[in-house]
C-alpha cells in the first residue's frame, strides 16, 4: 500500500488568506522555520491498482498535478478510482465539484453525508451531466466492505468506517441533528500483504471504538488541528475551545499526544493541522515534545509504502 499526503492543513490552509497570526505572518515573512501547505487530503493506493482520494478539497486540482500517478494515461481518463469523505466539511467535499468534467465518479460516504451533500446543495447539479456521472456507495459504521474501482473493479483493498465524534458541518447546522454518521474515519486494509491505515482526521474526544480503530495497524493519522484548547483564544482570533470545533488538542495532560502514548503503530502522523498550530513550526518546543515521542507531522508531498 502506498500513501500519499496531498494536503496536510486543516480548512483555510497554511498560510490562510486572511489571517496574520504569528505563524501565517511568519511563513509570508521567512521569519519562521515552516512550509506552506494545503488543506487535507490524502492519495492511497497502488499504480497498478489505481488510487482512492481520502477526502476532496478545495485544492484538488493542484493536489492532482502535484502527484504524477494521478495524470491521466489517455486522452479522458484517471486513475483515481473512488474518492472517501470522512464528513461533510467544505474543506473535504468541495473539491468533488472541481471534478464535473463530464467524467464518472464513485464516493463512498455514510448516508447523512451523501444526503447533505446532494439533497441540501443546488451546485450538486454540476456533477448530473449524464445519467450515473456519479456513483455514492453507501458506507455503513463499523462494516469491513471491498474498495471497488470506478468500473466496479476489486483494488485489493479494504476498509471500515469508524464512527468519531464530530459534528455537522457549519453549513448545515440548525438544518440537520447531529448524527453518529457525521463524521467517520477510516480502517484501511490492503488484503494481500495483511499491512493497514487508521485515517482519522477529525477527533472530538477518543472513544472505545476510536482506540480499537488505532490498534494493530502499521500507520495512523491523526487529527492534529490544534495543539491547545484555548489556541485560538490566546490570539485574539475567536472565543470556540478546539473541543467545541470538535477537535481533541494535541497537547496538555488530556491531550491527544499523552493519551496515545502507548500507540503501536510504525508511523504515527499528525495531520490536518491549523494554520494556528506551533506544530507546523520546525523548530518549536511543541514539535520538539510530539517528534521525541515518535510523532511525525505530515507535510504536502509526505509519502509512505506499507
Amino acid at each position: 500500500m502506498r500513501i500519499r499526503v496531498l494536503g496536510s492543513a486543516a480548512g483555510g490552509g497554511f498560510p490562510q488568506w486572511n489571517c496574520g497570526c504569528p505563524n501565517c505572518r511568519g511563513i509570508r515573512e521567512g521569519t519562521v522555520a515552516a512550509v506552506a501547505r494545503s488543506q487535507e487530503s490524502v492519495a492511497v493506493g497502488t499504480d497498478r491498482q489505481g488510487w482512492f482520494l481520502l477526502n476532496a478539497s478545495p485544492e484538488i486540482r493542484a493536489q492532482i498535478e502535484s502527484f504524477p500517478p494521478l495524470h491521466p494515461r489517455d486522452r479522458r481518463h484517471s486513475p483515481i478510482q473512488a474518492l472517501l469523505l470522512t464528513n461533510g466539511d467544505l474543506d473535504h467535499c468541495l473539491g468533488l465539484l472541481s471534478l464535473r468534467e463530464s467524467h464518472p465518479l464513485a464516493v463512498y460516504a455514510t448516508e447523512r453525508v451523501r444526503v447533505g451533500f446532494t439533497e441540501r446543495n443546488v451546485l450538486y447539479r454540476t456533477l448530473e451531466r449524464f445519467p450515473g456521472q456519479v456513483t455514492w456507495r453507501t458506507l455503513k459504521l463499523g462494516r469491513e466492505e471491498a474498495l471497488l474501482g470506478v468500473d466496479g473493479r476489486e483494488s485489493g483493498l479494504v476498509v471500515e468506517a469508524v464512527p468519531v465524534p464530530g459534528k455537522p458541518p457549519v453549513h448545515l447546522e440548525g438544518l440537520m441533528p447531529p448524527d453518529p454518521e457525521d463524521n467517520v474515519g477510516f480502517r484501511i486494509r490492503d488484503e494481500s500483504t495483511g499491512r493497514a491505515l487508521t485515517y482519522v482526521s477529525g477527533v472530538g474526544a477518543l472513544t472505545e471504538s476510536v482506540r480499537q480503530a488505532l490498534e494493530g495497524v502499521d500507520c495512523v493519522f491523526f487529527d492534529g488541528t490544534f495543539w491547545s484548547s484555548d489556541e485560538l483564544r490566546s490570539l485574539g482570533l475567536g472565543e470556540k475551545r478546539a473541543e467545541d470545533m470538535a477537535h481533541l488538542p494535541v497537547g496538555g495532560p488530556s491531550g491527544s499526544a499523552r493519551q496515545l502514548a502507548k500507540l503501536g503503530a510504525l508511523r504515527k502522523i499528525y495531520i490536518h493541522l491549523n494554520n494556528t498550530n506551533p506544530l507546523l513550526r520546525d523548530d518549536s518546543p511543541e514539535r520538539a515534545t510530539v517528534t521525541t515521542a515518535g510523532w511525525e507531522i505530515a507535510y504536502d508531498g509526505m509519502e509512505i509504502t506499507l
